[in-house]
């Protein structure tokens, strides 16, 4: 794969950025965002806060009234610690998964997301492991030229209800809302949405997560969504 070909599409996004739509109601005018940080110099966040799924959920949303913020924001190949709660990502190497590939959206539970350009359904699953997707859905986008995908992960599971591989998505179009704790694989409400190149055969499922030796395995197959987001 081209090394370039993240930067061709960044610039074709940068280029074309008035034909882009929206992922979520985010109004720069109105709205504010809270850049979240989970890294291990985030000392404020406490690892038996993170491993208490009700904690984690109350802290997220504290953060947000607090700093009259709407939306959360953050993690595109932020190096984790909070994904110690979870064996989902340990590995069978002694190091275990902890770098970051997408954008997490963090909101309230029931927050609708759309589709921010037309596209069709490549796949859908429910992912329902503690610390992984919950309900997934991943779209094709074809972009002057370059085609990519979209995952959008810890949905609820009334999002997958009436999708087909191949249904087309308009631009705008609603697609999903964020989902609970009880179904969105134990995560305070967020969206993880994740642009890739390839999928590797993957269906439904991509790692949002990985070694942090293995970034430069990655990096040149997952775009930066705040091309998209333009947050």
């Amino acid at each position: 794969m081209p090394i370039n070909e993240a930067q061709q599409l960044a610039n074709l996004l940068q280029t074309h950025a008035q034909e882009i739509g929206k992922v979520v109601d985010y109004d720069p005018q109105q709205d504010r965002l809270f850049p979240f940080n989970f890294t291990a110099s985030n000392k404020t966040l406490k690892q038996k806060t993170v491993a208490d799924t009700a904690a984690f959920s109350a802290w997220v949303k504290q953060t947000l009234q607090q700093n009259h913020c709407r939306y959360g924001i953050g993690g595109y190949f932020e190096n984790r610690t909070l994904y110690s709660r979870s064996a989902h990502f340990n590995t069978s190497s002694d190091e275990p998964r902890r770098l970051h590939l997408g954008i997490d959206i963090w909101a309230e539970a029931g927050t609708p997301l759309y589709s921010p350009l037309e596209g069709k359904v490549h796949s859908f699953r429910d992912n329902n492991h503690f610390g992984d997707y919950g309900p997934t859905i991943i779209l094709e986008y074809f972009f002057y030229g370059i085609k990519f995908y979209a995952l959008f992960g810890h949905l609820n599971r009334e999002s997958l209800k009436g999708l087909y591989p191949g249904k087309t998505i308009q631009q705008n179009q609603k697609l999903a809302e964020f989902g609970t704790e009880a179904e969105n694989g134990n995560w305070p409400p967020h969206l993880h949405f994740q642009l890739m190149f390839d999928l590797e055969g993957n269906e439904g499922d991509y790692p949002g997560v990985c070694k942090l030796s293995d970034r430069e395995k990655y990096q040149p197959n997952i775009p930066d969504p705040n091309f998209i987001l333009r947050f």
